[in-house]
């Protein structure tokens, strides 16, 4: 990957949790991992083996124990209004509107009303909300819910977005309908995705790209270019033979 096409990357990140007077858990452990711009990478693995903790590394919100991560070849320290995530859990406020909970960033940054609302309209058509502006969470399925946190974590204008398993709680056929607009929405604006999973075929079906890593303390083990074209099948031939080939090399869950 040439240094012009980088926009983010981890060097020697490790990671570990102080869980008393004297243990501590390593989660983490001399992750290297080079992201290009409008890429969606995949990161796979194991439950419970530290995927979210490199996506909360990335967005600023934890430190690492060592190592470093770069925005445009910057090292980062804290939030950036450049990386922008969407939670594993549908984190809309009850009391807000989809209106008001998409354009809540920019209202924080004070961005005038009209130009806010239109910002958020644009990405809450885009994600295919448009006629439930005034609707509240209360009235929206959980696949609803997910696009409204989508769209707010767009309209605050990320280059890179990361994305921690937000359809894993969703139904199996909603599920495949919102991969299927996460890549509409990907491929109309251009942003960078880093996206968690622990769904080999939602990996597959997804990315440019795959890096899979280990059980706790977690490491980089493989690395796949998903060479098949957008329009992809769970049942074509080369789909189920990556498939099969990821399979034998993902580590099973380990429980501690």
């Amino acid at each position: 990957m040439e240094a012009r096409d980088m926009i983010l990357e981890y060097q020697g990140i490790y990671k570990s949790f102080n869980q008393g007077t004297d243990r501590e858990k390593v989660v983490l452990e001399d992750i290297n991992i080079s992201v290009s711009k409008n890429e969606f990478l995949v990161i796979l693995g194991p439950g419970q083996c530290g995927k979210t903790t490199l996506l909360e590394i990335a967005a600023g919100l934890i430190e690492p124990t060592q190592g470093s991560v770069f925005l445009h070849s910057e090292e980062m320290h804290g939030t950036s209004q450049e990386v922008g995530m969407v939670f594993q859990n549908m984190a809309t406020f009850t009391w807000k509107t989809v209106m008001q909970n998409v354009s809540l960033g920019g209202k924080i940054n004070k961005v005038p009303k009209k130009q806010r609302e239109e910002k958020a309209r644009y990405f809450i058509d885009l994600v295919g909300l448009t006629g439930f502006e005034n609707a509240y969470p209360h009235q929206l399925s959980g696949g609803m819910k997910q696009r409204v946190g989508i769209a707010r974590a767009y309209a605050n204008d990320p280059q890179v977005l990361l994305m921690d398993e937000p359809f894993g709680h969703l139904d199996a056929q909603t599920r495949y309908q919102m991969e299927e607009e996460i890549l509409k929405i990907w491929e109309q604006s251009q942003r960078t995705i880093i996206f968690v999973t622990n769904n080999i075929e939602e990996a597959i079906f997804l990315g440019d790209r795959i890096i899979v890593l280990s059980n706790c303390p977690s490491q980089v083990k493989a690395e796949y270019l998903v060479d098949l074209d957008r329009l992809r099948n769970y049942t074509d031939k080369a789909f189920l033979a990556l498939r099969k080939e990821i399979t034998n090399n993902m580590d099973m869950v380990k429980f501690n």
